[in-house]
Parts: C-alpha cells; sequence; structure tokens
C-alpha cells in the first residue's frame, strides 16, 4: 500500500509531458511499452516524480512536419514538450536552414502558449561532408541559447552505432537501446521538471 499522506497534505500534481518526435520517440518496431516515453515515465515514477509522458512521435516524420501538427499532438494543459525531432531531416539532406527554421517555429509556437521545452539534439552523420555536419550540428545548441532551452546536446549519445543496442536495420534503438536513451537523458529531464515545478503557481 501506498504510504499515507500527512494529515492536511494534498497529493502532487501529476505534471504532463509529452515527447513531441519521430520513430526514435514513437517507438519504431517496439511494443509500446519499450517505447521512449513510456520507460522514461517509469524511470521517472521510480524516482518519485508524478509524471505523466505521452508518446506524440511519428515514424518519418521531419521538423517541419512536426510543425505542421504540432497545435494538436500538443494539448491544452500540457506542463511541458521534449522535443525530439531532425534525424529525418539529416538522412534526407534537407538543407540546415529549413529544419532550424521549423524547430525555431515549434519552440516559439510552444512558448506562445506557455508550454516549455527541453530541446533533444541529433547531430548529422559524417559522411554528409563537414559543411552540412558543421550547419546542421549547430542547429540545437543555437536554438537552446536564443530561447533559454534546457538542452540534451545528443539523443542517441552511447546508442548510435553500437550494435547490440540497435534494431538489425542500425538507425532504431532496440529496447536495451531505448533505456539507454533514457538513461542519458534523465538528467536533464530531471533539470527541465525542476524549472516546471518552479513554473507553478
Amino acid at each position: 500500500m501506498p504510504a499515507a499522506l500527512p494529515a492536511g497534505a494534498e497529493p502532487a500534481r501529476t505534471l504532463k509531458l509529452v515527447a513531441l518526435g519521430d520513430s526514435l520517440t514513437a517507438g519504431y518496431r517496439l511494443p509500446a511499452d519499450a517505447a521512449f516515453p513510456a520507460v522514461l515515465e517509469r524511470e521517472l515514477t521510480k524516482r518519485g516524480r508524478a509524471v505523466a509522458v505521452a508518446n506524440a512521435g511519428v515514424s518519418g516524420d521531419t521538423a517541419t512536419g512536426g510543425l505542421d501538427r504540432v497545435d494538436w499532438s500538443v494539448p491544452d494543459g500540457t506542463d511541458g514538450v521534449i522535443l525530439e525531432l531532425g534525424a529525418n531531416d539529416m538522412l534526407r539532406g534537407t538543407d540546415p536552414a529549413v529544419t532550424r527554421k521549423a524547430l525555431d517555429s515549434i519552440i516559439t509556437r510552444l512558448k506562445d502558449r506557455g508550454i516549455p521545452v527541453l530541446l533533444a539534439g541529433m547531430r548529422a552523420s559524417a559522411n554528409l561532408g563537414p559543411d552540412y555536419v558543421a550547419r546542421f550540428d549547430a542547429i540545437y545548441p543555437d536554438l537552446a541559447r536564443a530561447h533559454g532551452l534546457v538542452l540534451y546536446p545528443f539523443f542517441l549519445a552511447g546508442v548510435a552505432g553500437e550494435r547490440g543496442l540497435n534494431l538489425d536495420d542500425g538507425l532504431h534503438p532496440n529496447p536495451k537501446g531505448v533505456e539507454g536513451i533514457v538513461a542519458g537523458i534523465l538528467p536533464a529531464v530531471e533539470s527541465f521538471l525542476g524549472r516546471l515545478g518552479k513554473s507553478e503557481r
């Protein structure tokens, strides 16, 4: 049985997060309970956090696709958004200026609604050439600075390129890989939740 609350204490309000992303968020070829939002919610719950993480990941989505659906993917009453988009832009060789503009617009639209954003960064593959890599990789730290966001620099840190942590396509994390992503991003998420708590009235 859960411990009784002290007399007069109210249970903590459950913070509502939305993970807005692509297949890396959606959980491509994984059971729903092995996808990033579900695993993150479980880990936060273990740490005593009252948080619900909704899965607004769409496989194949680009930053522009995320902008097109942000208004209905992030409902009113959302306390914060984990924004993970850009991998498909990079894989398609999309001009980084297009990706930057779309992500900037998503962040601005959410800020206008009073919804804070944690930005999860992506990095370009070296085979795209040094100019593309430099322009793409700068998107995330630049936007985080401009908007004062919590930044997790690379969503796939420690997982990208690790055969045992990815599906047979070499691109999407397997359940163990998702656990690795969650372990890596947890400090940034907890820092983000601290900001949300301070913003509550």
